[in-house]
């Protein structure tokens, strides 16, 4: 090995509590992801905020569709930016910081929103979500600093697992104290804005204490515009030695458009498909952050074992089987119950497919966020996380936008279909990455860039 090779490989690791001070801004964050996105908001808002206006709730899907989709927008056109910046001037740590002060804020004036008041909720939607996503691709920039390689699939699969964790803690008090997502009970569930915000606040504070900025400033000399553009238009023509990452985020791509249609449309799939009750939505939600949890640990010891790429094809198949399963649920429920002289209901089978759906969902999105920084030299870190927040929010953009337009059409149960396709197209794609050509193109980038330092 050579000297510089050898000193890009022997820098030293962070401590346990540093990882922890990591891992808890996931806890934190997820709050936010839960109670406003997937669990309580979310429902809120198409079911009384919006309500139904005589069409089945197509247009409140749609216009919660379009708020997500515009929140994903702003990060694709600024987060490779903002990552670029945040290398050259190693100032992770602030624009961290900025985004969580805005998500807090914006969440928080949630409280606000009532009945009619559409637009204030789309613009509070479009904000906070922006300030999050950005966050999330903040915080993923440190990764590749917190441990070597071989181990950097146990430390994202913790820190997944820990955010679930964190909402299991958030959306069972919510759950539990304001009560259920309707219209007569909405002076008490309107306080999941402000709960949310106040959880992230408190639980995210040992990320600022024990995270280390790493690296050293480059003088500013020029306008940071300029110097995002010049960093982002250099990565991009150096792109081409980054082959495997570059076809890794367009698998991403696809299979995170599915994802985001999950994540945003679970609940409300529930509520308007399924027809359950609260209880079965609680209990929906408990199992759905267990088993993510615990895929997310699982698969993220397994990764460092069999390899991230194939445990990322692995989760894409169980992520095909889940949307199969949540789509043929009501017609399997009856099947079962003509079969076998049973008299379940739709609500209790969609809680088996809800484990399943679980644990793809933490393992995926672990097994991404580590594969991304097996190939990203350190130095660069921020500027391909912000890739990663690209690939991730666009996905969210057409995914989100397809599926809103084509259950307007033809429904919210026929529509779910999409992301079966999505997860296949992905796994295609991502049968062209080498995961041990696409680490060498990292650490040859950074051995090349120590020789040109000493230079």
């Amino acid at each position: 090995m050579s000297s510089t090779t050898a000193d890009v490989a022997d820098k030293p690791w962070a401590s346990r509590r540093e990882i922890l001070g990591w891992a808890m801004f996931d806890f934190a964050n997820q709050a936010y992801t839960l109670l406003i996105i997937t669990v309580v908001f979310g429902e809120l808002f198409t079911t009384v905020i919006v309500g139904d206006r005589g069409d089945g709730y197509r247009l409140a899907n749609l216009l919660w569709s379009l708020a997500l989709a515009i929140s994903y927008l702003l990060v694709v056109v600024t987060g490779p930016l903002c990552g670029a910046v945040m290398d050259y001037r190693a100032d992770k740590k602030r624009f961290l910081f900025a985004s969580y002060l805005a998500t807090i804020g914006t969440t928080a004036m949630l409280y606000f929103v009532e009945p009619g008041y559409v637009v204030l909720g789309l613009v509070l939607i479009v904000v906070s979500n922006y300030a999050y996503s950005m966050g999330e691709s903040f915080i993923a920039a440190f990764l590749p600093e917190l441990g070597p390689p071989e181990s950097l699939g146990r430390i994202s699969g913790f820190g997944w697992a820990l955010g679930y964790v964190g909402g299991l803690f958030a959306a069972g008090f919510t759950l539990v104290v304001l009560g259920e997502t309707t219209a007569e009970n909405f002076e008490r569930i309107r306080w999941v804005g402000p709960f949310a915000a106040a959880f992230f606040l408190i639980a995210a504070i040992p990320t600022f204490l024990w995270l280390r900025e790493r690296g050293t400033p480059q003088p500013p000399g020029q306008p940071y515009y300029r110097i995002a553009w010049q960093r982002v238009s250099t990565t991009l023509h150096e792109l081409r030695r980054f082959r495997d990452l570059g076809v890794f985020l367009v698998s991403l791509l696809f299979s995170m458009a599915g994802v985001y249609i999950i994540i945003a449309f679970a609940f409300i799939y529930g509520a308007q498909v399924i027809g359950w009750d609260a209880a079965t939505r609680n209990i929906m939600f408990i199992i759905v952050q267990i088993t993510a949890a615990a895929g997310a640990i699982g698969f993220g010891a397994i990764q460092d074992r069999i390899g991230t790429r194939e445990t990322y094809l692995i989760t894409l198949g169980l992520w095909v089987a889940a949307i199969l399963a949540i789509w043929a649920t009501p017609q399997m429920t009856a099947w079962l119950n003509a079969t076998l002289g049973l008299d379940w209901q739709a609500q209790h089978v969609f809680l088996v497919v809800g484990c399943l759906a679980g644990l793809s969902l933490g393992s995926s999105q672990s097994a991404s966020r580590a594969l991304v920084g097996l190939f990203s030299p350190r130095r660069k870190a921020a500027e391909f996380f912000g890739f990663w927040g690209l690939a991730n929010k666009l996905a969210g953009v057409f995914g989100i936008i397809g599926l809103g337009l084509l259950q307007s059409v033809v429904g919210l149960q026929a529509s779910i279909l999409l992301c079966a396709a999505l997860f296949l197209i992905a796994i295609a794609i991502c049968l062209g990455v080498d995961q041990e050509r696409g680490m060498e193109a990292a650490r040859q980038w950074e051995a090349d860039d120590v020789q040109n330092c000493e230079v």
